[in-house]
């Protein structure tokens, strides 16, 4: 402390040209040049006699590689009946594949020093692969035992399947898990496949067994449903040897279209509430169907929701974390997906400030559409998008969880070359715009999960709607 008040001093009395250095004047703060384009590394593709597409995006700095295999077998293909189904059957690829056994697959891809995982999400199905560049051929046949010739023990499939329902159980003293499944099933409704939970409900799992598992993968699991992306340091005629070698004999075969599916109506807004007695919180959800991830108002979209909510300093975050300590934070989000996706604003609010947290919600909201966003504000907030972009290209894992974003979503493989320049030319007029066109206050789903006999009253004074008590499952409560 002595020695800071000794600088401070010292400054206090020097000349003012004693701050000044080889020219730089330290008196103010520099003025920063614009930064330098966005280089991204580009993707080459080719297509192998089986259908098999394969991705490859060099990076040579570090002796890594990711491997995404992206198979279109996401939950959009569950049948209506049965939920859950195409991320169970994604999740058990590694519980026995080949001659190994579950816990011979994690042991081998851990002696190799890389991680395997697989999953699903509403789209696609999927295995990712890390592995130092030395190991990539072995860690590479492990992934072909996984993809290609899973087993699906019958003990494994009925101890995963209890684990699951043990999961969808525990959902209900979780109310941050329970908010996004009732807020999901209100805005598209259990016909939508975005409507349904990925995991699946009480009835669905129970009905989960091995010959529904391997009808589905045998139904979806083939190379002209599937993609290969490759990043790191590796080249694509490696890369076409080494998947040629392992996955060239998987065969193609007939795979049933995507089902037809019809964006919802917009409805009247409504308050959803789902009771949670006792809860020390509740969790707000507030929203409707948003906007698909190839609209061409993509980059305008994300400069206004950057404004609203999406960064630590946007106004929902600054309204009612800063200003008045009603959570720990507040953001909103577009869900980039294949068909539009939910937009929602969220947080989880003390109890007792829930009426009023939904009041400061709905006048940001409001006022993002109604009034012209501030100069200062605009840019702050292209600059939060363009100047974190290239963090994002920075690792292997990094560049392929962007290209992953294109593959997924049919989107060109070199959309992120000028994406700064269209997130620059965003106005304050197209800010406004997309607002207005993307943001519906009549036509809301507020969805709040907590504690009904505290919190109802408060709501229903606000007079911004009628409610409607709902499940966990978004499903009327009589």
């Amino acid at each position: 402390m002595l020695r800071l008040t000794a600088m401070a001093t010292a400054l206090a009395v020097w000349p003012s040209g004693h701050l000044l250095a080889q020219g730089v004047d330290r008196t103010h703060s520099p003025t920063l040049p614009p930064p330098p384009p966005l280089v991204v590394p580009p993707a080459h593709t080719e297509r192998l006699p089986n259908g098999l597409e394969l991705v490859v995006v060099e990076m040579h700095e570090v002796p890594v590689v990711d491997v995404n295999l992206v198979v279109g077998a996401g939950s959009v293909r569950d049948p209506e009946d049965l939920p859950g189904l195409a991320t169970f059957t994604a999740n058990m690829l590694d519980e026995g594949a080949g001659t190994r056994a579950a816990l011979e697959i994690a042991e081998q891809a851990a002696f190799l020093g890389a991680t395997l995982s697989t999953g699903a999400s509403y789209e696609n199905a999927g295995i990712s692969l890390h592995v130092p560049k030395r190991q990539l051929e072995p860690a590479l046949d492990l992934m072909a035992d996984v993809a290609l010739r899973p087993t699906f023990p019958d003990s494994d499939i009925a101890r995963q399947r209890s684990l699951r329902q043990t999961a969808i159980l525990r959902l209900r003293d979780q109310p941050t898990a329970m908010a996004p499944i009732a807020f999901n099933a209100i805005v598209y409704g259990t016909h939508h496949p975005y409507g349904r939970p990925l995991e699946g409900t009480d009835s669905s799992t129970a009905h989960l067994d091995r010959a529904r598992v391997a009808a589905f993968y045998g139904q979806y699991f083939r190379p002209n449903n599937a993609r290969m992306l490759f990043v790191g340091d590796i080249t694509m005629a490696e890369a076409r040897r080494l998947v040629t070698a392992r996955f060239g004999a998987w065969q193609r075969g007939t795979v049933p279209a995507l089902p037809r599916t019809e964006t919802p109506a917009p409805q009247p807004r409504t308050i959803y509430l789902v009771d949670k007695p006792g809860a020390a919180q509740s969790v707000i959800r507030i929203g409707h169907v948003g906007v698909a991830r190839n609209s061409p108002d993509w980059a305008a979209i994300q400069v206004m929701n950057t404004i609203l909510g999406d960064a630590f300093t946007s106004r929902l975050n600054q309204n009612l974390r800063e200003t008045r300590s009603y959570t720990y934070g507040a953001f909103s989000r577009y869900d980039a997906r294949r068909l539009p996706g939910p937009f929602r604003a969220y947080a989880s609010v003390v109890t007792s400030k829930t009426d009023s947290s939904l009041i400061q919600f709905l006048y940001e909201l409001r006022r993002m559409r109604d009034s012209v966003v501030p100069g200062e504000e605009l840019a702050k907030a292209r600059a939060y998008i363009t100047l974190g972009l290239p963090g994002e290209f920075e690792t292997t894992a990094g560049t392929a969880a962007r290209y992953m974003d294109l593959l997924v979503n049919g989107l060109p493989l070199t959309w992120f070359r000028d994406y700064t320049q269209r997130v620059n030319a965003v106005t304050a007029a197209d800010v406004q715009r997309v607002a207005r066109q993307y943001i519906r206050p009549d036509n809301f789903a507020i969805v709040v999960v907590g504690d009904r006999s505290q919190v109802e009253a408060g709501i229903r004074a606000l007079n911004e709607g009628p409610i409607s008590l709902r499940d966990l499952w978004g499903q009327e409560v009589h």
